[in-house]
């Protein structure tokens, strides 16, 4: 499968979209760099995180832990590789809680991607869908997500959502080898 230079996988909580975006990388050929953006904060994101290194592990994957500085962790990348970062969310989540400027360091990373040398899958999850959260910050959280996803969007070559680890593409065409198919 050859990747086109931005993809954005986007889907709800537990729809398969790591799971697809990493079968997407895999399948491209190249050598795999997962860049890692969720912290270990509780019990619960750590068997998660636990669960998402077993998975890839034996597949040749290069991990880079950056939950902060993901920006200059994607300026590491050579030609000849493929990049899937996991996840734009908690990249998100993890600058609101650090009071960072989400409009500028969004600005960067999307100045950064533009020009990658190396083909980059993004994951985020849409939090568009359900009921309006009942507090200030699960709103706020809420929108800015939304906002983040669609300048990504805007700039990305192919847009996928997932559902029950379903694909629908949302924007540009996966150009498909009929042997190797994800979908």
């Amino acid at each position: 499968m050859r990747l086109p230079p931005l993809t954005l996988v986007l889907g709800g909580a537990s729809s398969g979209k790591s799971v697809f975006a990493e079968r997407m990388v895999h399948q491209s050929g190249l050598a795999k760099v997962y860049i890692a953006t969720a912290e270990m904060l509780d019990g619960e994101m750590s068997e998660k995180i636990v669960a998402h290194k077993d998975r890839r592990m034996g597949q040749g994957w290069r991990t880079i832990e950056a939950p902060h500085d993901t920006a200059n962790a994607l300026m590491q990348i050579e030609s000849g590789e493929v990049v899937l970062l996991d996840c734009v969310t908690f990249w998100l989540t993890n600058l609101m809680i650090d009071d960072g400027d989400w409009q500028e360091e969004l600005e960067h990373l999307i100045d950064v991607l533009i020009q990658m040398r190396a083909p980059v899958v993004l994951v985020s999850n849409d939090v568009s869908g359900g009921i309006t959260p009942a507090n200030t910050l699960a709103r706020t959280f809420q929108r800015v997500q939304g906002a983040v996803n669609q300048s990504l969007a805007t700039e990305c070559d192919l847009v996928v959502y997932i559902r029950a680890g379903l694909p629908q593409v949302l924007k540009g065409q996966p150009d498909l080898d009929p042997v190797d198919d994800p979908w």
